[in-house]
């Protein structure tokens, strides 16, 4: 069985084009792998552990080897607990709003506390190692402007969301990227419409193209 795990990370639900477009991957999905299983972890419905001072105290404890407290252990418990979703599933499908020319701050969020030694990366005298290698991740970016390179403005330099997701994707061991970019989504209805359509129309084609 393959397992598919959806990162939602906007806020808008029904009026979110980013979560229109990964609905239409996994609905594509379902139907060309009858035995899949769909996950969704929805970051605004999620509770996050808040990297505060136990948690830091956690970390540093386990770069150097000392033994943790029962409050470092509980807190660390947590982090290894949102993290597990991601070693589980076989595909991995974000749908990523641009806000301020980035993320939204629950995806940064999560990205923190997941993202430590011996949870999503190993650490030695060799350097950094992913442990998430051998996943797919498909990406749906949803963006109101033109940030493309044939973009008559010069949003493309403000694009910190794509390249900030990728870098951090390949740095956990993913290096198995697809995309999906929906944007003028504020340039009037027609135009929205018809980028989410085409965006659409190409998640599908990825969900069936393989497992």
């Amino acid at each position: 069985m393959t397992r598919l795990l959806h990162i939602e990370s906007s806020p808008r639900k029904s009026r979110s084009a980013s979560r229109e477009v990964a609905h239409a991957f996994i609905e594509a999905y379902r139907s060309a792998h009858a035995d899949a299983s769909v996950e969704t972890l929805d970051l605004w419905h999620t509770p996050l552990p808040e990297f505060d001072g136990a948690a830091m105290q956690a970390k540093y404890a386990g770069l150097a080897g000392t033994p943790l407290t029962d409050e470092q252990r509980d807190t660390w418990k947590a982090i290894h607990a949102l993290a597990r979703p991601l070693h589980d599933a076989h595909t991995l499908l974000f749908s990523v709003p641009l806000w301020n020319f980035s993320i939204p701050y629950k995806l940064k969020h999560f990205i923190d506390a997941v993202s430590q030694k011996d949870v999503l990366f190993s650490f030695d005298e060799r350097g950094f190692g992913g442990l998430l290698r051998g996943k797919r991740a498909v990406v749906v970016y949803a963006r109101g402007l033109d940030y493309s390179k044939e973009s008559i403005t010069p949003a493309e330099c403000f694009d910190f969301q794509r390249p900030y997701v990728e870098a951090w994707l390949r740095f956990v061991g993913v290096d198995d990227i697809e995309t999906v970019v929906v944007e003028k989504t504020l340039f009037g209805p027609e135009v929205d419409t018809a980028a989410r359509r085409d965006a659409c129309a190409s998640a599908e084609a990825l969900a069936r193209a393989r497992p």
